[in-house]
């Protein structure tokens, strides 16, 4: 809740007129609670959860020979019915877990400092906080993920997230409770460290399970603006880790790669890669598929 009475008393506490993103703030968070507005949240992720991966059912089941080129695994085939099941588990965990982890995770959010105040960050901050949060969840995630790939940790927790082989966007969030539960400490790190404003951290969890559909999404599209972040894994890195399974001590970074780079971590990719590029450059058509496609994952 802001603590002006009106617009004017906003204008004079920051010391200049506000702009137009600042008056609708105002308007649309004066008279309502910290708590409500952190609780947006809910809305927000489920907004996310039910439209983003709806793009790539729409896709697969209208344009299958269109995008064929570009599926990471052509032979695995998923119904809206299988989609549809997927969903509703994942909303059936919403429900139980993530919503009510909202809810009362709010004093957390108070304590490290969140605000809903006057004046809004400008774009240049939004935008190095959510870098610092990408970077601090990123090197977090790998590590928590190496530990969930453990005998102990792929049995008990992380073997539901890898019931598909063969990814789709609404199973980047379908994991064991326990898991969604351990995976929420990264995302809320870098805000720890570097708290800004509310509406940053609705941009930040927002992006952070896009970015997350996409890279479960079964799809390596050229286009996509990702192809031009440094060190971005995307569909096709991520793909590969599903594709291997439980077995798989490769590729664990949730974003970027450095880190399995680093530790050595993605050099079964590679390695993959290595060899498709070879059957590709020495068998010339022979390293097309059926479809006449490049030989993805069969």
């Amino acid at each position: 809740m802001l603590p002006y009475a009106s617009l004017q008393d906003a204008e004079t506490a920051i010391g200049r007129s506000l702009t137009a993103a600042e008056t609708f703030w105002f308007n649309y968070s004066a008279t309502k609670s910290d708590y409500f507005l952190y609780c947006h949240n809910i809305l927000f992720l489920f907004l996310v959860f039910t439209i983003v991966p709806l793009f790539y059912v729409f896709i697969e089941l209208l344009f299958s020979k269109n995008v064929i080129a570009y599926k990471i695994q052509p032979k695995v085939k998923f119904s809206f019915a299988d989609n549809l099941n997927c969903y509703f588990d994942v909303m059936r965990m919403f429900l139980l877990v993530v919503g009510p982890l909202q809810l009362v995770s709010y004093p957390s959010i108070k304590m490290i400092g969140i605000r809903t105040s006057l004046p809004l960050p400008s774009l240049t901050e939004m935008m190095s906080q959510l870098l610092v949060y990408f970077l601090v969840e990123d090197f977090t995630n790998y590590w928590i993920h190496r530990f969930l790939h453990c005998k102990w940790g792929y049995e008990k927790i992380h073997k539901v997230h890898h019931e598909y082989t063969s990814p789709i966007g609404y199973a980047a969030p379908y994991a064991h409770w326990a898991e969604v539960l351990i995976l929420g400490i990264p995302s809320f790190l870098g805000p720890a460290m570097v708290p800004g404003h509310m509406i940053t951290f609705w941009l930040w969890i927002a992006l952070r399970q896009i970015e997350a559909i996409e890279t479960h999404s079964g799809y390596d599209f050229p286009w996509t603006f990702t192809k031009f972040i440094p060190f971005y894994g995307g569909a096709d890195y991520h793909d590969y880790h599903h594709y291997v399974g439980g077995q798989s001590q490769s590729n664990f970074a949730s974003v970027f790669t450095y880190c399995d780079y680093i530790y050595g971590t993605d050099k079964g990719y590679r390695y993959q890669k290595k060899v498709l590029e070879q059957l590709r450059d020495g068998k010339g058509n022979d390293g097309l598929n059926a479809s006449g496609q490049d030989i993805k994952y069969e």
